[in-house]
């Protein structure tokens, strides 16, 4: 009896129709499960906006209440209702690491407790940055290659037979 071969022919041709289908069904499989995973972000991302819309809807609802105003005008503007002499305590630096706990401890719901919100207008603010860009400003423009003025050489006297009109 003749030893019968490993793989006949016909099993040969199976293994490559399975082969084929395989390689043919690779690269829309891998295109499904990615557009699956880009739909799946997707939906995410639309979730999260749709938080974000719901939160600024109940943020503007609470805009719509004279008295939520009239608060944020306090607080933020430092702002005083007619006959009222608003203060301002001013008191000692705190050390760096009581800002965190003190803004663990403080309500979710906007308003300010203690020193946090204490701590200057905003009109202030604006005017330290204007003094800083002020102060800044000539530094800033003049260029690094330039010699100090008291280095440079001084421009010659004008002559006795200049007649231009900007040394009369």
């Amino acid at each position: 009896m003749a030893a019968r071969p490993r793989f006949t022919s016909r099993a040969t041709v199976l293994v490559l129709v399975l082969c084929s289908l395989v390689a043919i069904l690779a690269y829309p499989t891998r295109q499904f499960i990615s557009q699956r995973a880009e739909i799946s972000a997707q939906r995410a991302k639309a979730e999260h906006a749709r938080q974000q819309v719901e939160q600024l809807r109940r943020e503007k609802a609470r805009w719509q209440d004279p008295e939520y105003v009239k608060a944020q005008a306090r607080a933020r503007l430092h702002y005083a209702m007619p006959g009222e002499t608003p203060y301002i305590a001013v008191g000692p630096a705190a050390p760096a690491a009581a800002p965190s706990s003190a803004a663990s401890s403080a309500p979710s719901d906007g308003t300010a407790t203690g020193p946090l919100k204490a701590a200057k207008p905003w009109y202030s603010s604006i005017w330290d940055s204007v003094d800083a860009a002020d102060t800044a400003a000539p530094a800033a423009l003049a260029p690094a290659t330039l010699a100090p003025p008291s280095a440079r050489p001084l421009p010659p006297p004008p002559s006795a037979g200049d007649t231009s009109p900007h040394d009369h």
